[in-house]
């Protein structure tokens, strides 16, 4: 079950707003995911009386997606995002009728209090579209109707030419790579973050971000480096730009990203990856020769941006959005091919790779979930006798750990004396009719590996033990589906 206490909502808010005002290079989607996810969470608890479980993480990611819809003025892209960027290779699809709701109410609720106003203005810059040019149509009339030349309709239509597709193949490819790169090197910076205490870390970080934040402004007469990348991505489109002053901004701006998260900054990766993407499209654009405008930066920002967060469709739909549905056949490709070679690498932390059913999430446990620590085993010099009285008819227990001393050495179970003479019980050891080729379990199993290796085993109990073989517990069959039960009871 998830926790986000909504106390801790205003504190994340802040610490948001301080690192992009400070001059982080993060995006402010992270609070305002956080903001929904906790609303949902919280609406949940409130309500659980009359809610089941599943419906806390159907409330959450539907509270992330109201997120990102106001903050990106991309409800099609919230609703997607939320579903997509919580699995590398699934989606949540019991969410997404909530999820359409919420980021639909969430959209009109913020364009009515902050206006229409697009987050990258140069997606819907009308000289970057493919389509049909209406302004060029011809309209003749009469008194009785209207009408235009209908022979001319496919000189009014700038289409997608074909090599545009082989370069969106090639941005694919670079997207992809560097989306593998950008997820490593995020991983990297947030464990640089968990070594160093909180002053240190503010106070380097700072200073490294001032630095890179004077070398932009002094490259480009501007501290691109500062903030989520909205004004890096409206310089970079512009065509006066060479090729190393943009190959020298797509570093730079990824030297800012990884101080801010190595600082501890709070924020998000998605304008920050979409600003990466417009750079690296814009340079391949220019590498090549092209004569589109726009094309390349938006390519780039669907390919970079699947590729970092493994959400390939809520990339393109933030295109589409974004552009007015152009640049949408090429984007699937740039963002196919830069999934195929991303990988299964993510810029997000906690991403899993699909969705756990009932069943499967019980499998993810820890086997100490389930485990008996307190059992009465059976010393090795034990007589049968003493087994069965003890243990079988004592304490209705059909197998029992055979344990010397903290040494586990096997299990004895009623069918092994089967063989043996009722007058020979008292005579016969337990040592020599013992069960040792049966697997101990580690606590750092799941009940996944235990339950493969009860099965391999033929055998319904299992001996936990420590690396150096003392005994721990045991796990039996039969608790592995209480234990189901009980959690199924409390909602756990």
């Amino acid at each position: 079950k998830p926790r986000l206490p909504l106390r801790d909502l205003p504190v994340k808010l802040l610490a948001g707003v301080a690192t992009i005002g400070l001059g982080g290079s993060l995006g402010l989607e992270g609070p305002s995911i956080y903001a929904g996810a906790t609303t949902g969470i919280t609406l949940a608890e409130r309500f659980k009386n009359w809610l089941r479980r599943e419906d806390i993480q159907v409330l959450l990611t539907a509270g992330a997606a109201a997120g990102v819809a106001a903050v990106f003025k991309a409800p099609a892209t919230g609703v997607l995002f939320a579903l997509e960027a919580p699995y590398r290779d699934d989606v949540n699809r019991r969410a997404l009728l909530p999820s359409l709701f919420a980021a639909a109410t969430s959209y009109v609720t913020y364009i009515n209090l902050v206006g229409t106003k697009p987050v990258i203005p140069f997606l819907n810059d009308p000289e970057y579209r493919i389509g049909i040019d209406f302004k060029s149509v011809q309209v003749g009339s009469d008194e009785s109707m209207a009408w235009f030349d209908a022979s001319k309709l496919a000189d009014l239509f700038v289409g997608v030419e074909t090599g545009d597709l082989f370069g969106a193949l090639l941005l694919g490819v670079l997207a992809g790579l560097g989306g593998r790169s950008m997820a490593w090197l995020v991983r990297w910076s947030k464990a640089q973050s968990r070594k160093t205490t909180f002053v240190p870390r503010v106070v380097i970080g700072g200073l490294l971000l001032a630095a890179l934040a004077i070398s932009a402004d002094a490259a480009f007469g501007s501290p691109l480096t500062i903030g989520p990348g909205i004004e890096a991505m409206e310089w970079v489109v512009s065509p006066e730009n060479g090729l190393g002053l943009i190959a020298l901004l797509f570093g730079l701006r990824i030297s800012a990203t990884l101080v801010t998260l190595a600082a501890g900054g709070v924020g998000g990766l998605f304008i920050p990856l979409a600003a990466q993407g417009v750079i690296l499209g814009q340079f391949t654009g220019e590498l090549i020769g092209s004569d589109r405008p726009g094309l390349y930066p938006t390519l780039g920002l669907a390919a970079f941006l699947g590729a970092g967060y493994r959400a390939p469709i809520s990339a393109v739909m933030f295109v589409a959005e974004s552009t007015a549905g152009t640049f949408v056949v090429p984007a699937l490709i740039a963002a196919a091919v830069s999934q195929l070679v991303a990988g299964k690498s993510s810029v997000a932390e906690h991403q899993h790779s699909v969705r756990l059913g009932h069943l499967e999430r019980r499998f993810t446990l820890p086997v100490t979930s389930a485990l008996t620590t307190d059992v009465l085993t059976v010393p090795p010099d034990a007589s049968v006798s003493e087994f069965v009285y003890s243990h079988v008819l004592g304490r209705r227990e059909l197998s029992v750990p055979v344990v010397d001393k903290e040494k586990y050495l096997g299990i004895i179970s009623l069918s092994d004396i089967s063989s043996i003479e009722r007058n020979d019980w008292d005579k016969v050891k337990i040592l020599d009719l013992v069960q040792t080729e049966l697997p101990a379990a580690m606590p750092s199993w799941s009940l996944r590996d235990a339950i493969a290796a009860m099965e391999s085993a033929h055998t319904d109990i299992l001996a936990v033990t420590d690396p150096a073989g003392s005994f721990i517990g045991v796990l039996r069959a039969d608790d592995i589906l209480k234990l189901d039960e009980i959690l199924e009871e409390t909602g756990a």
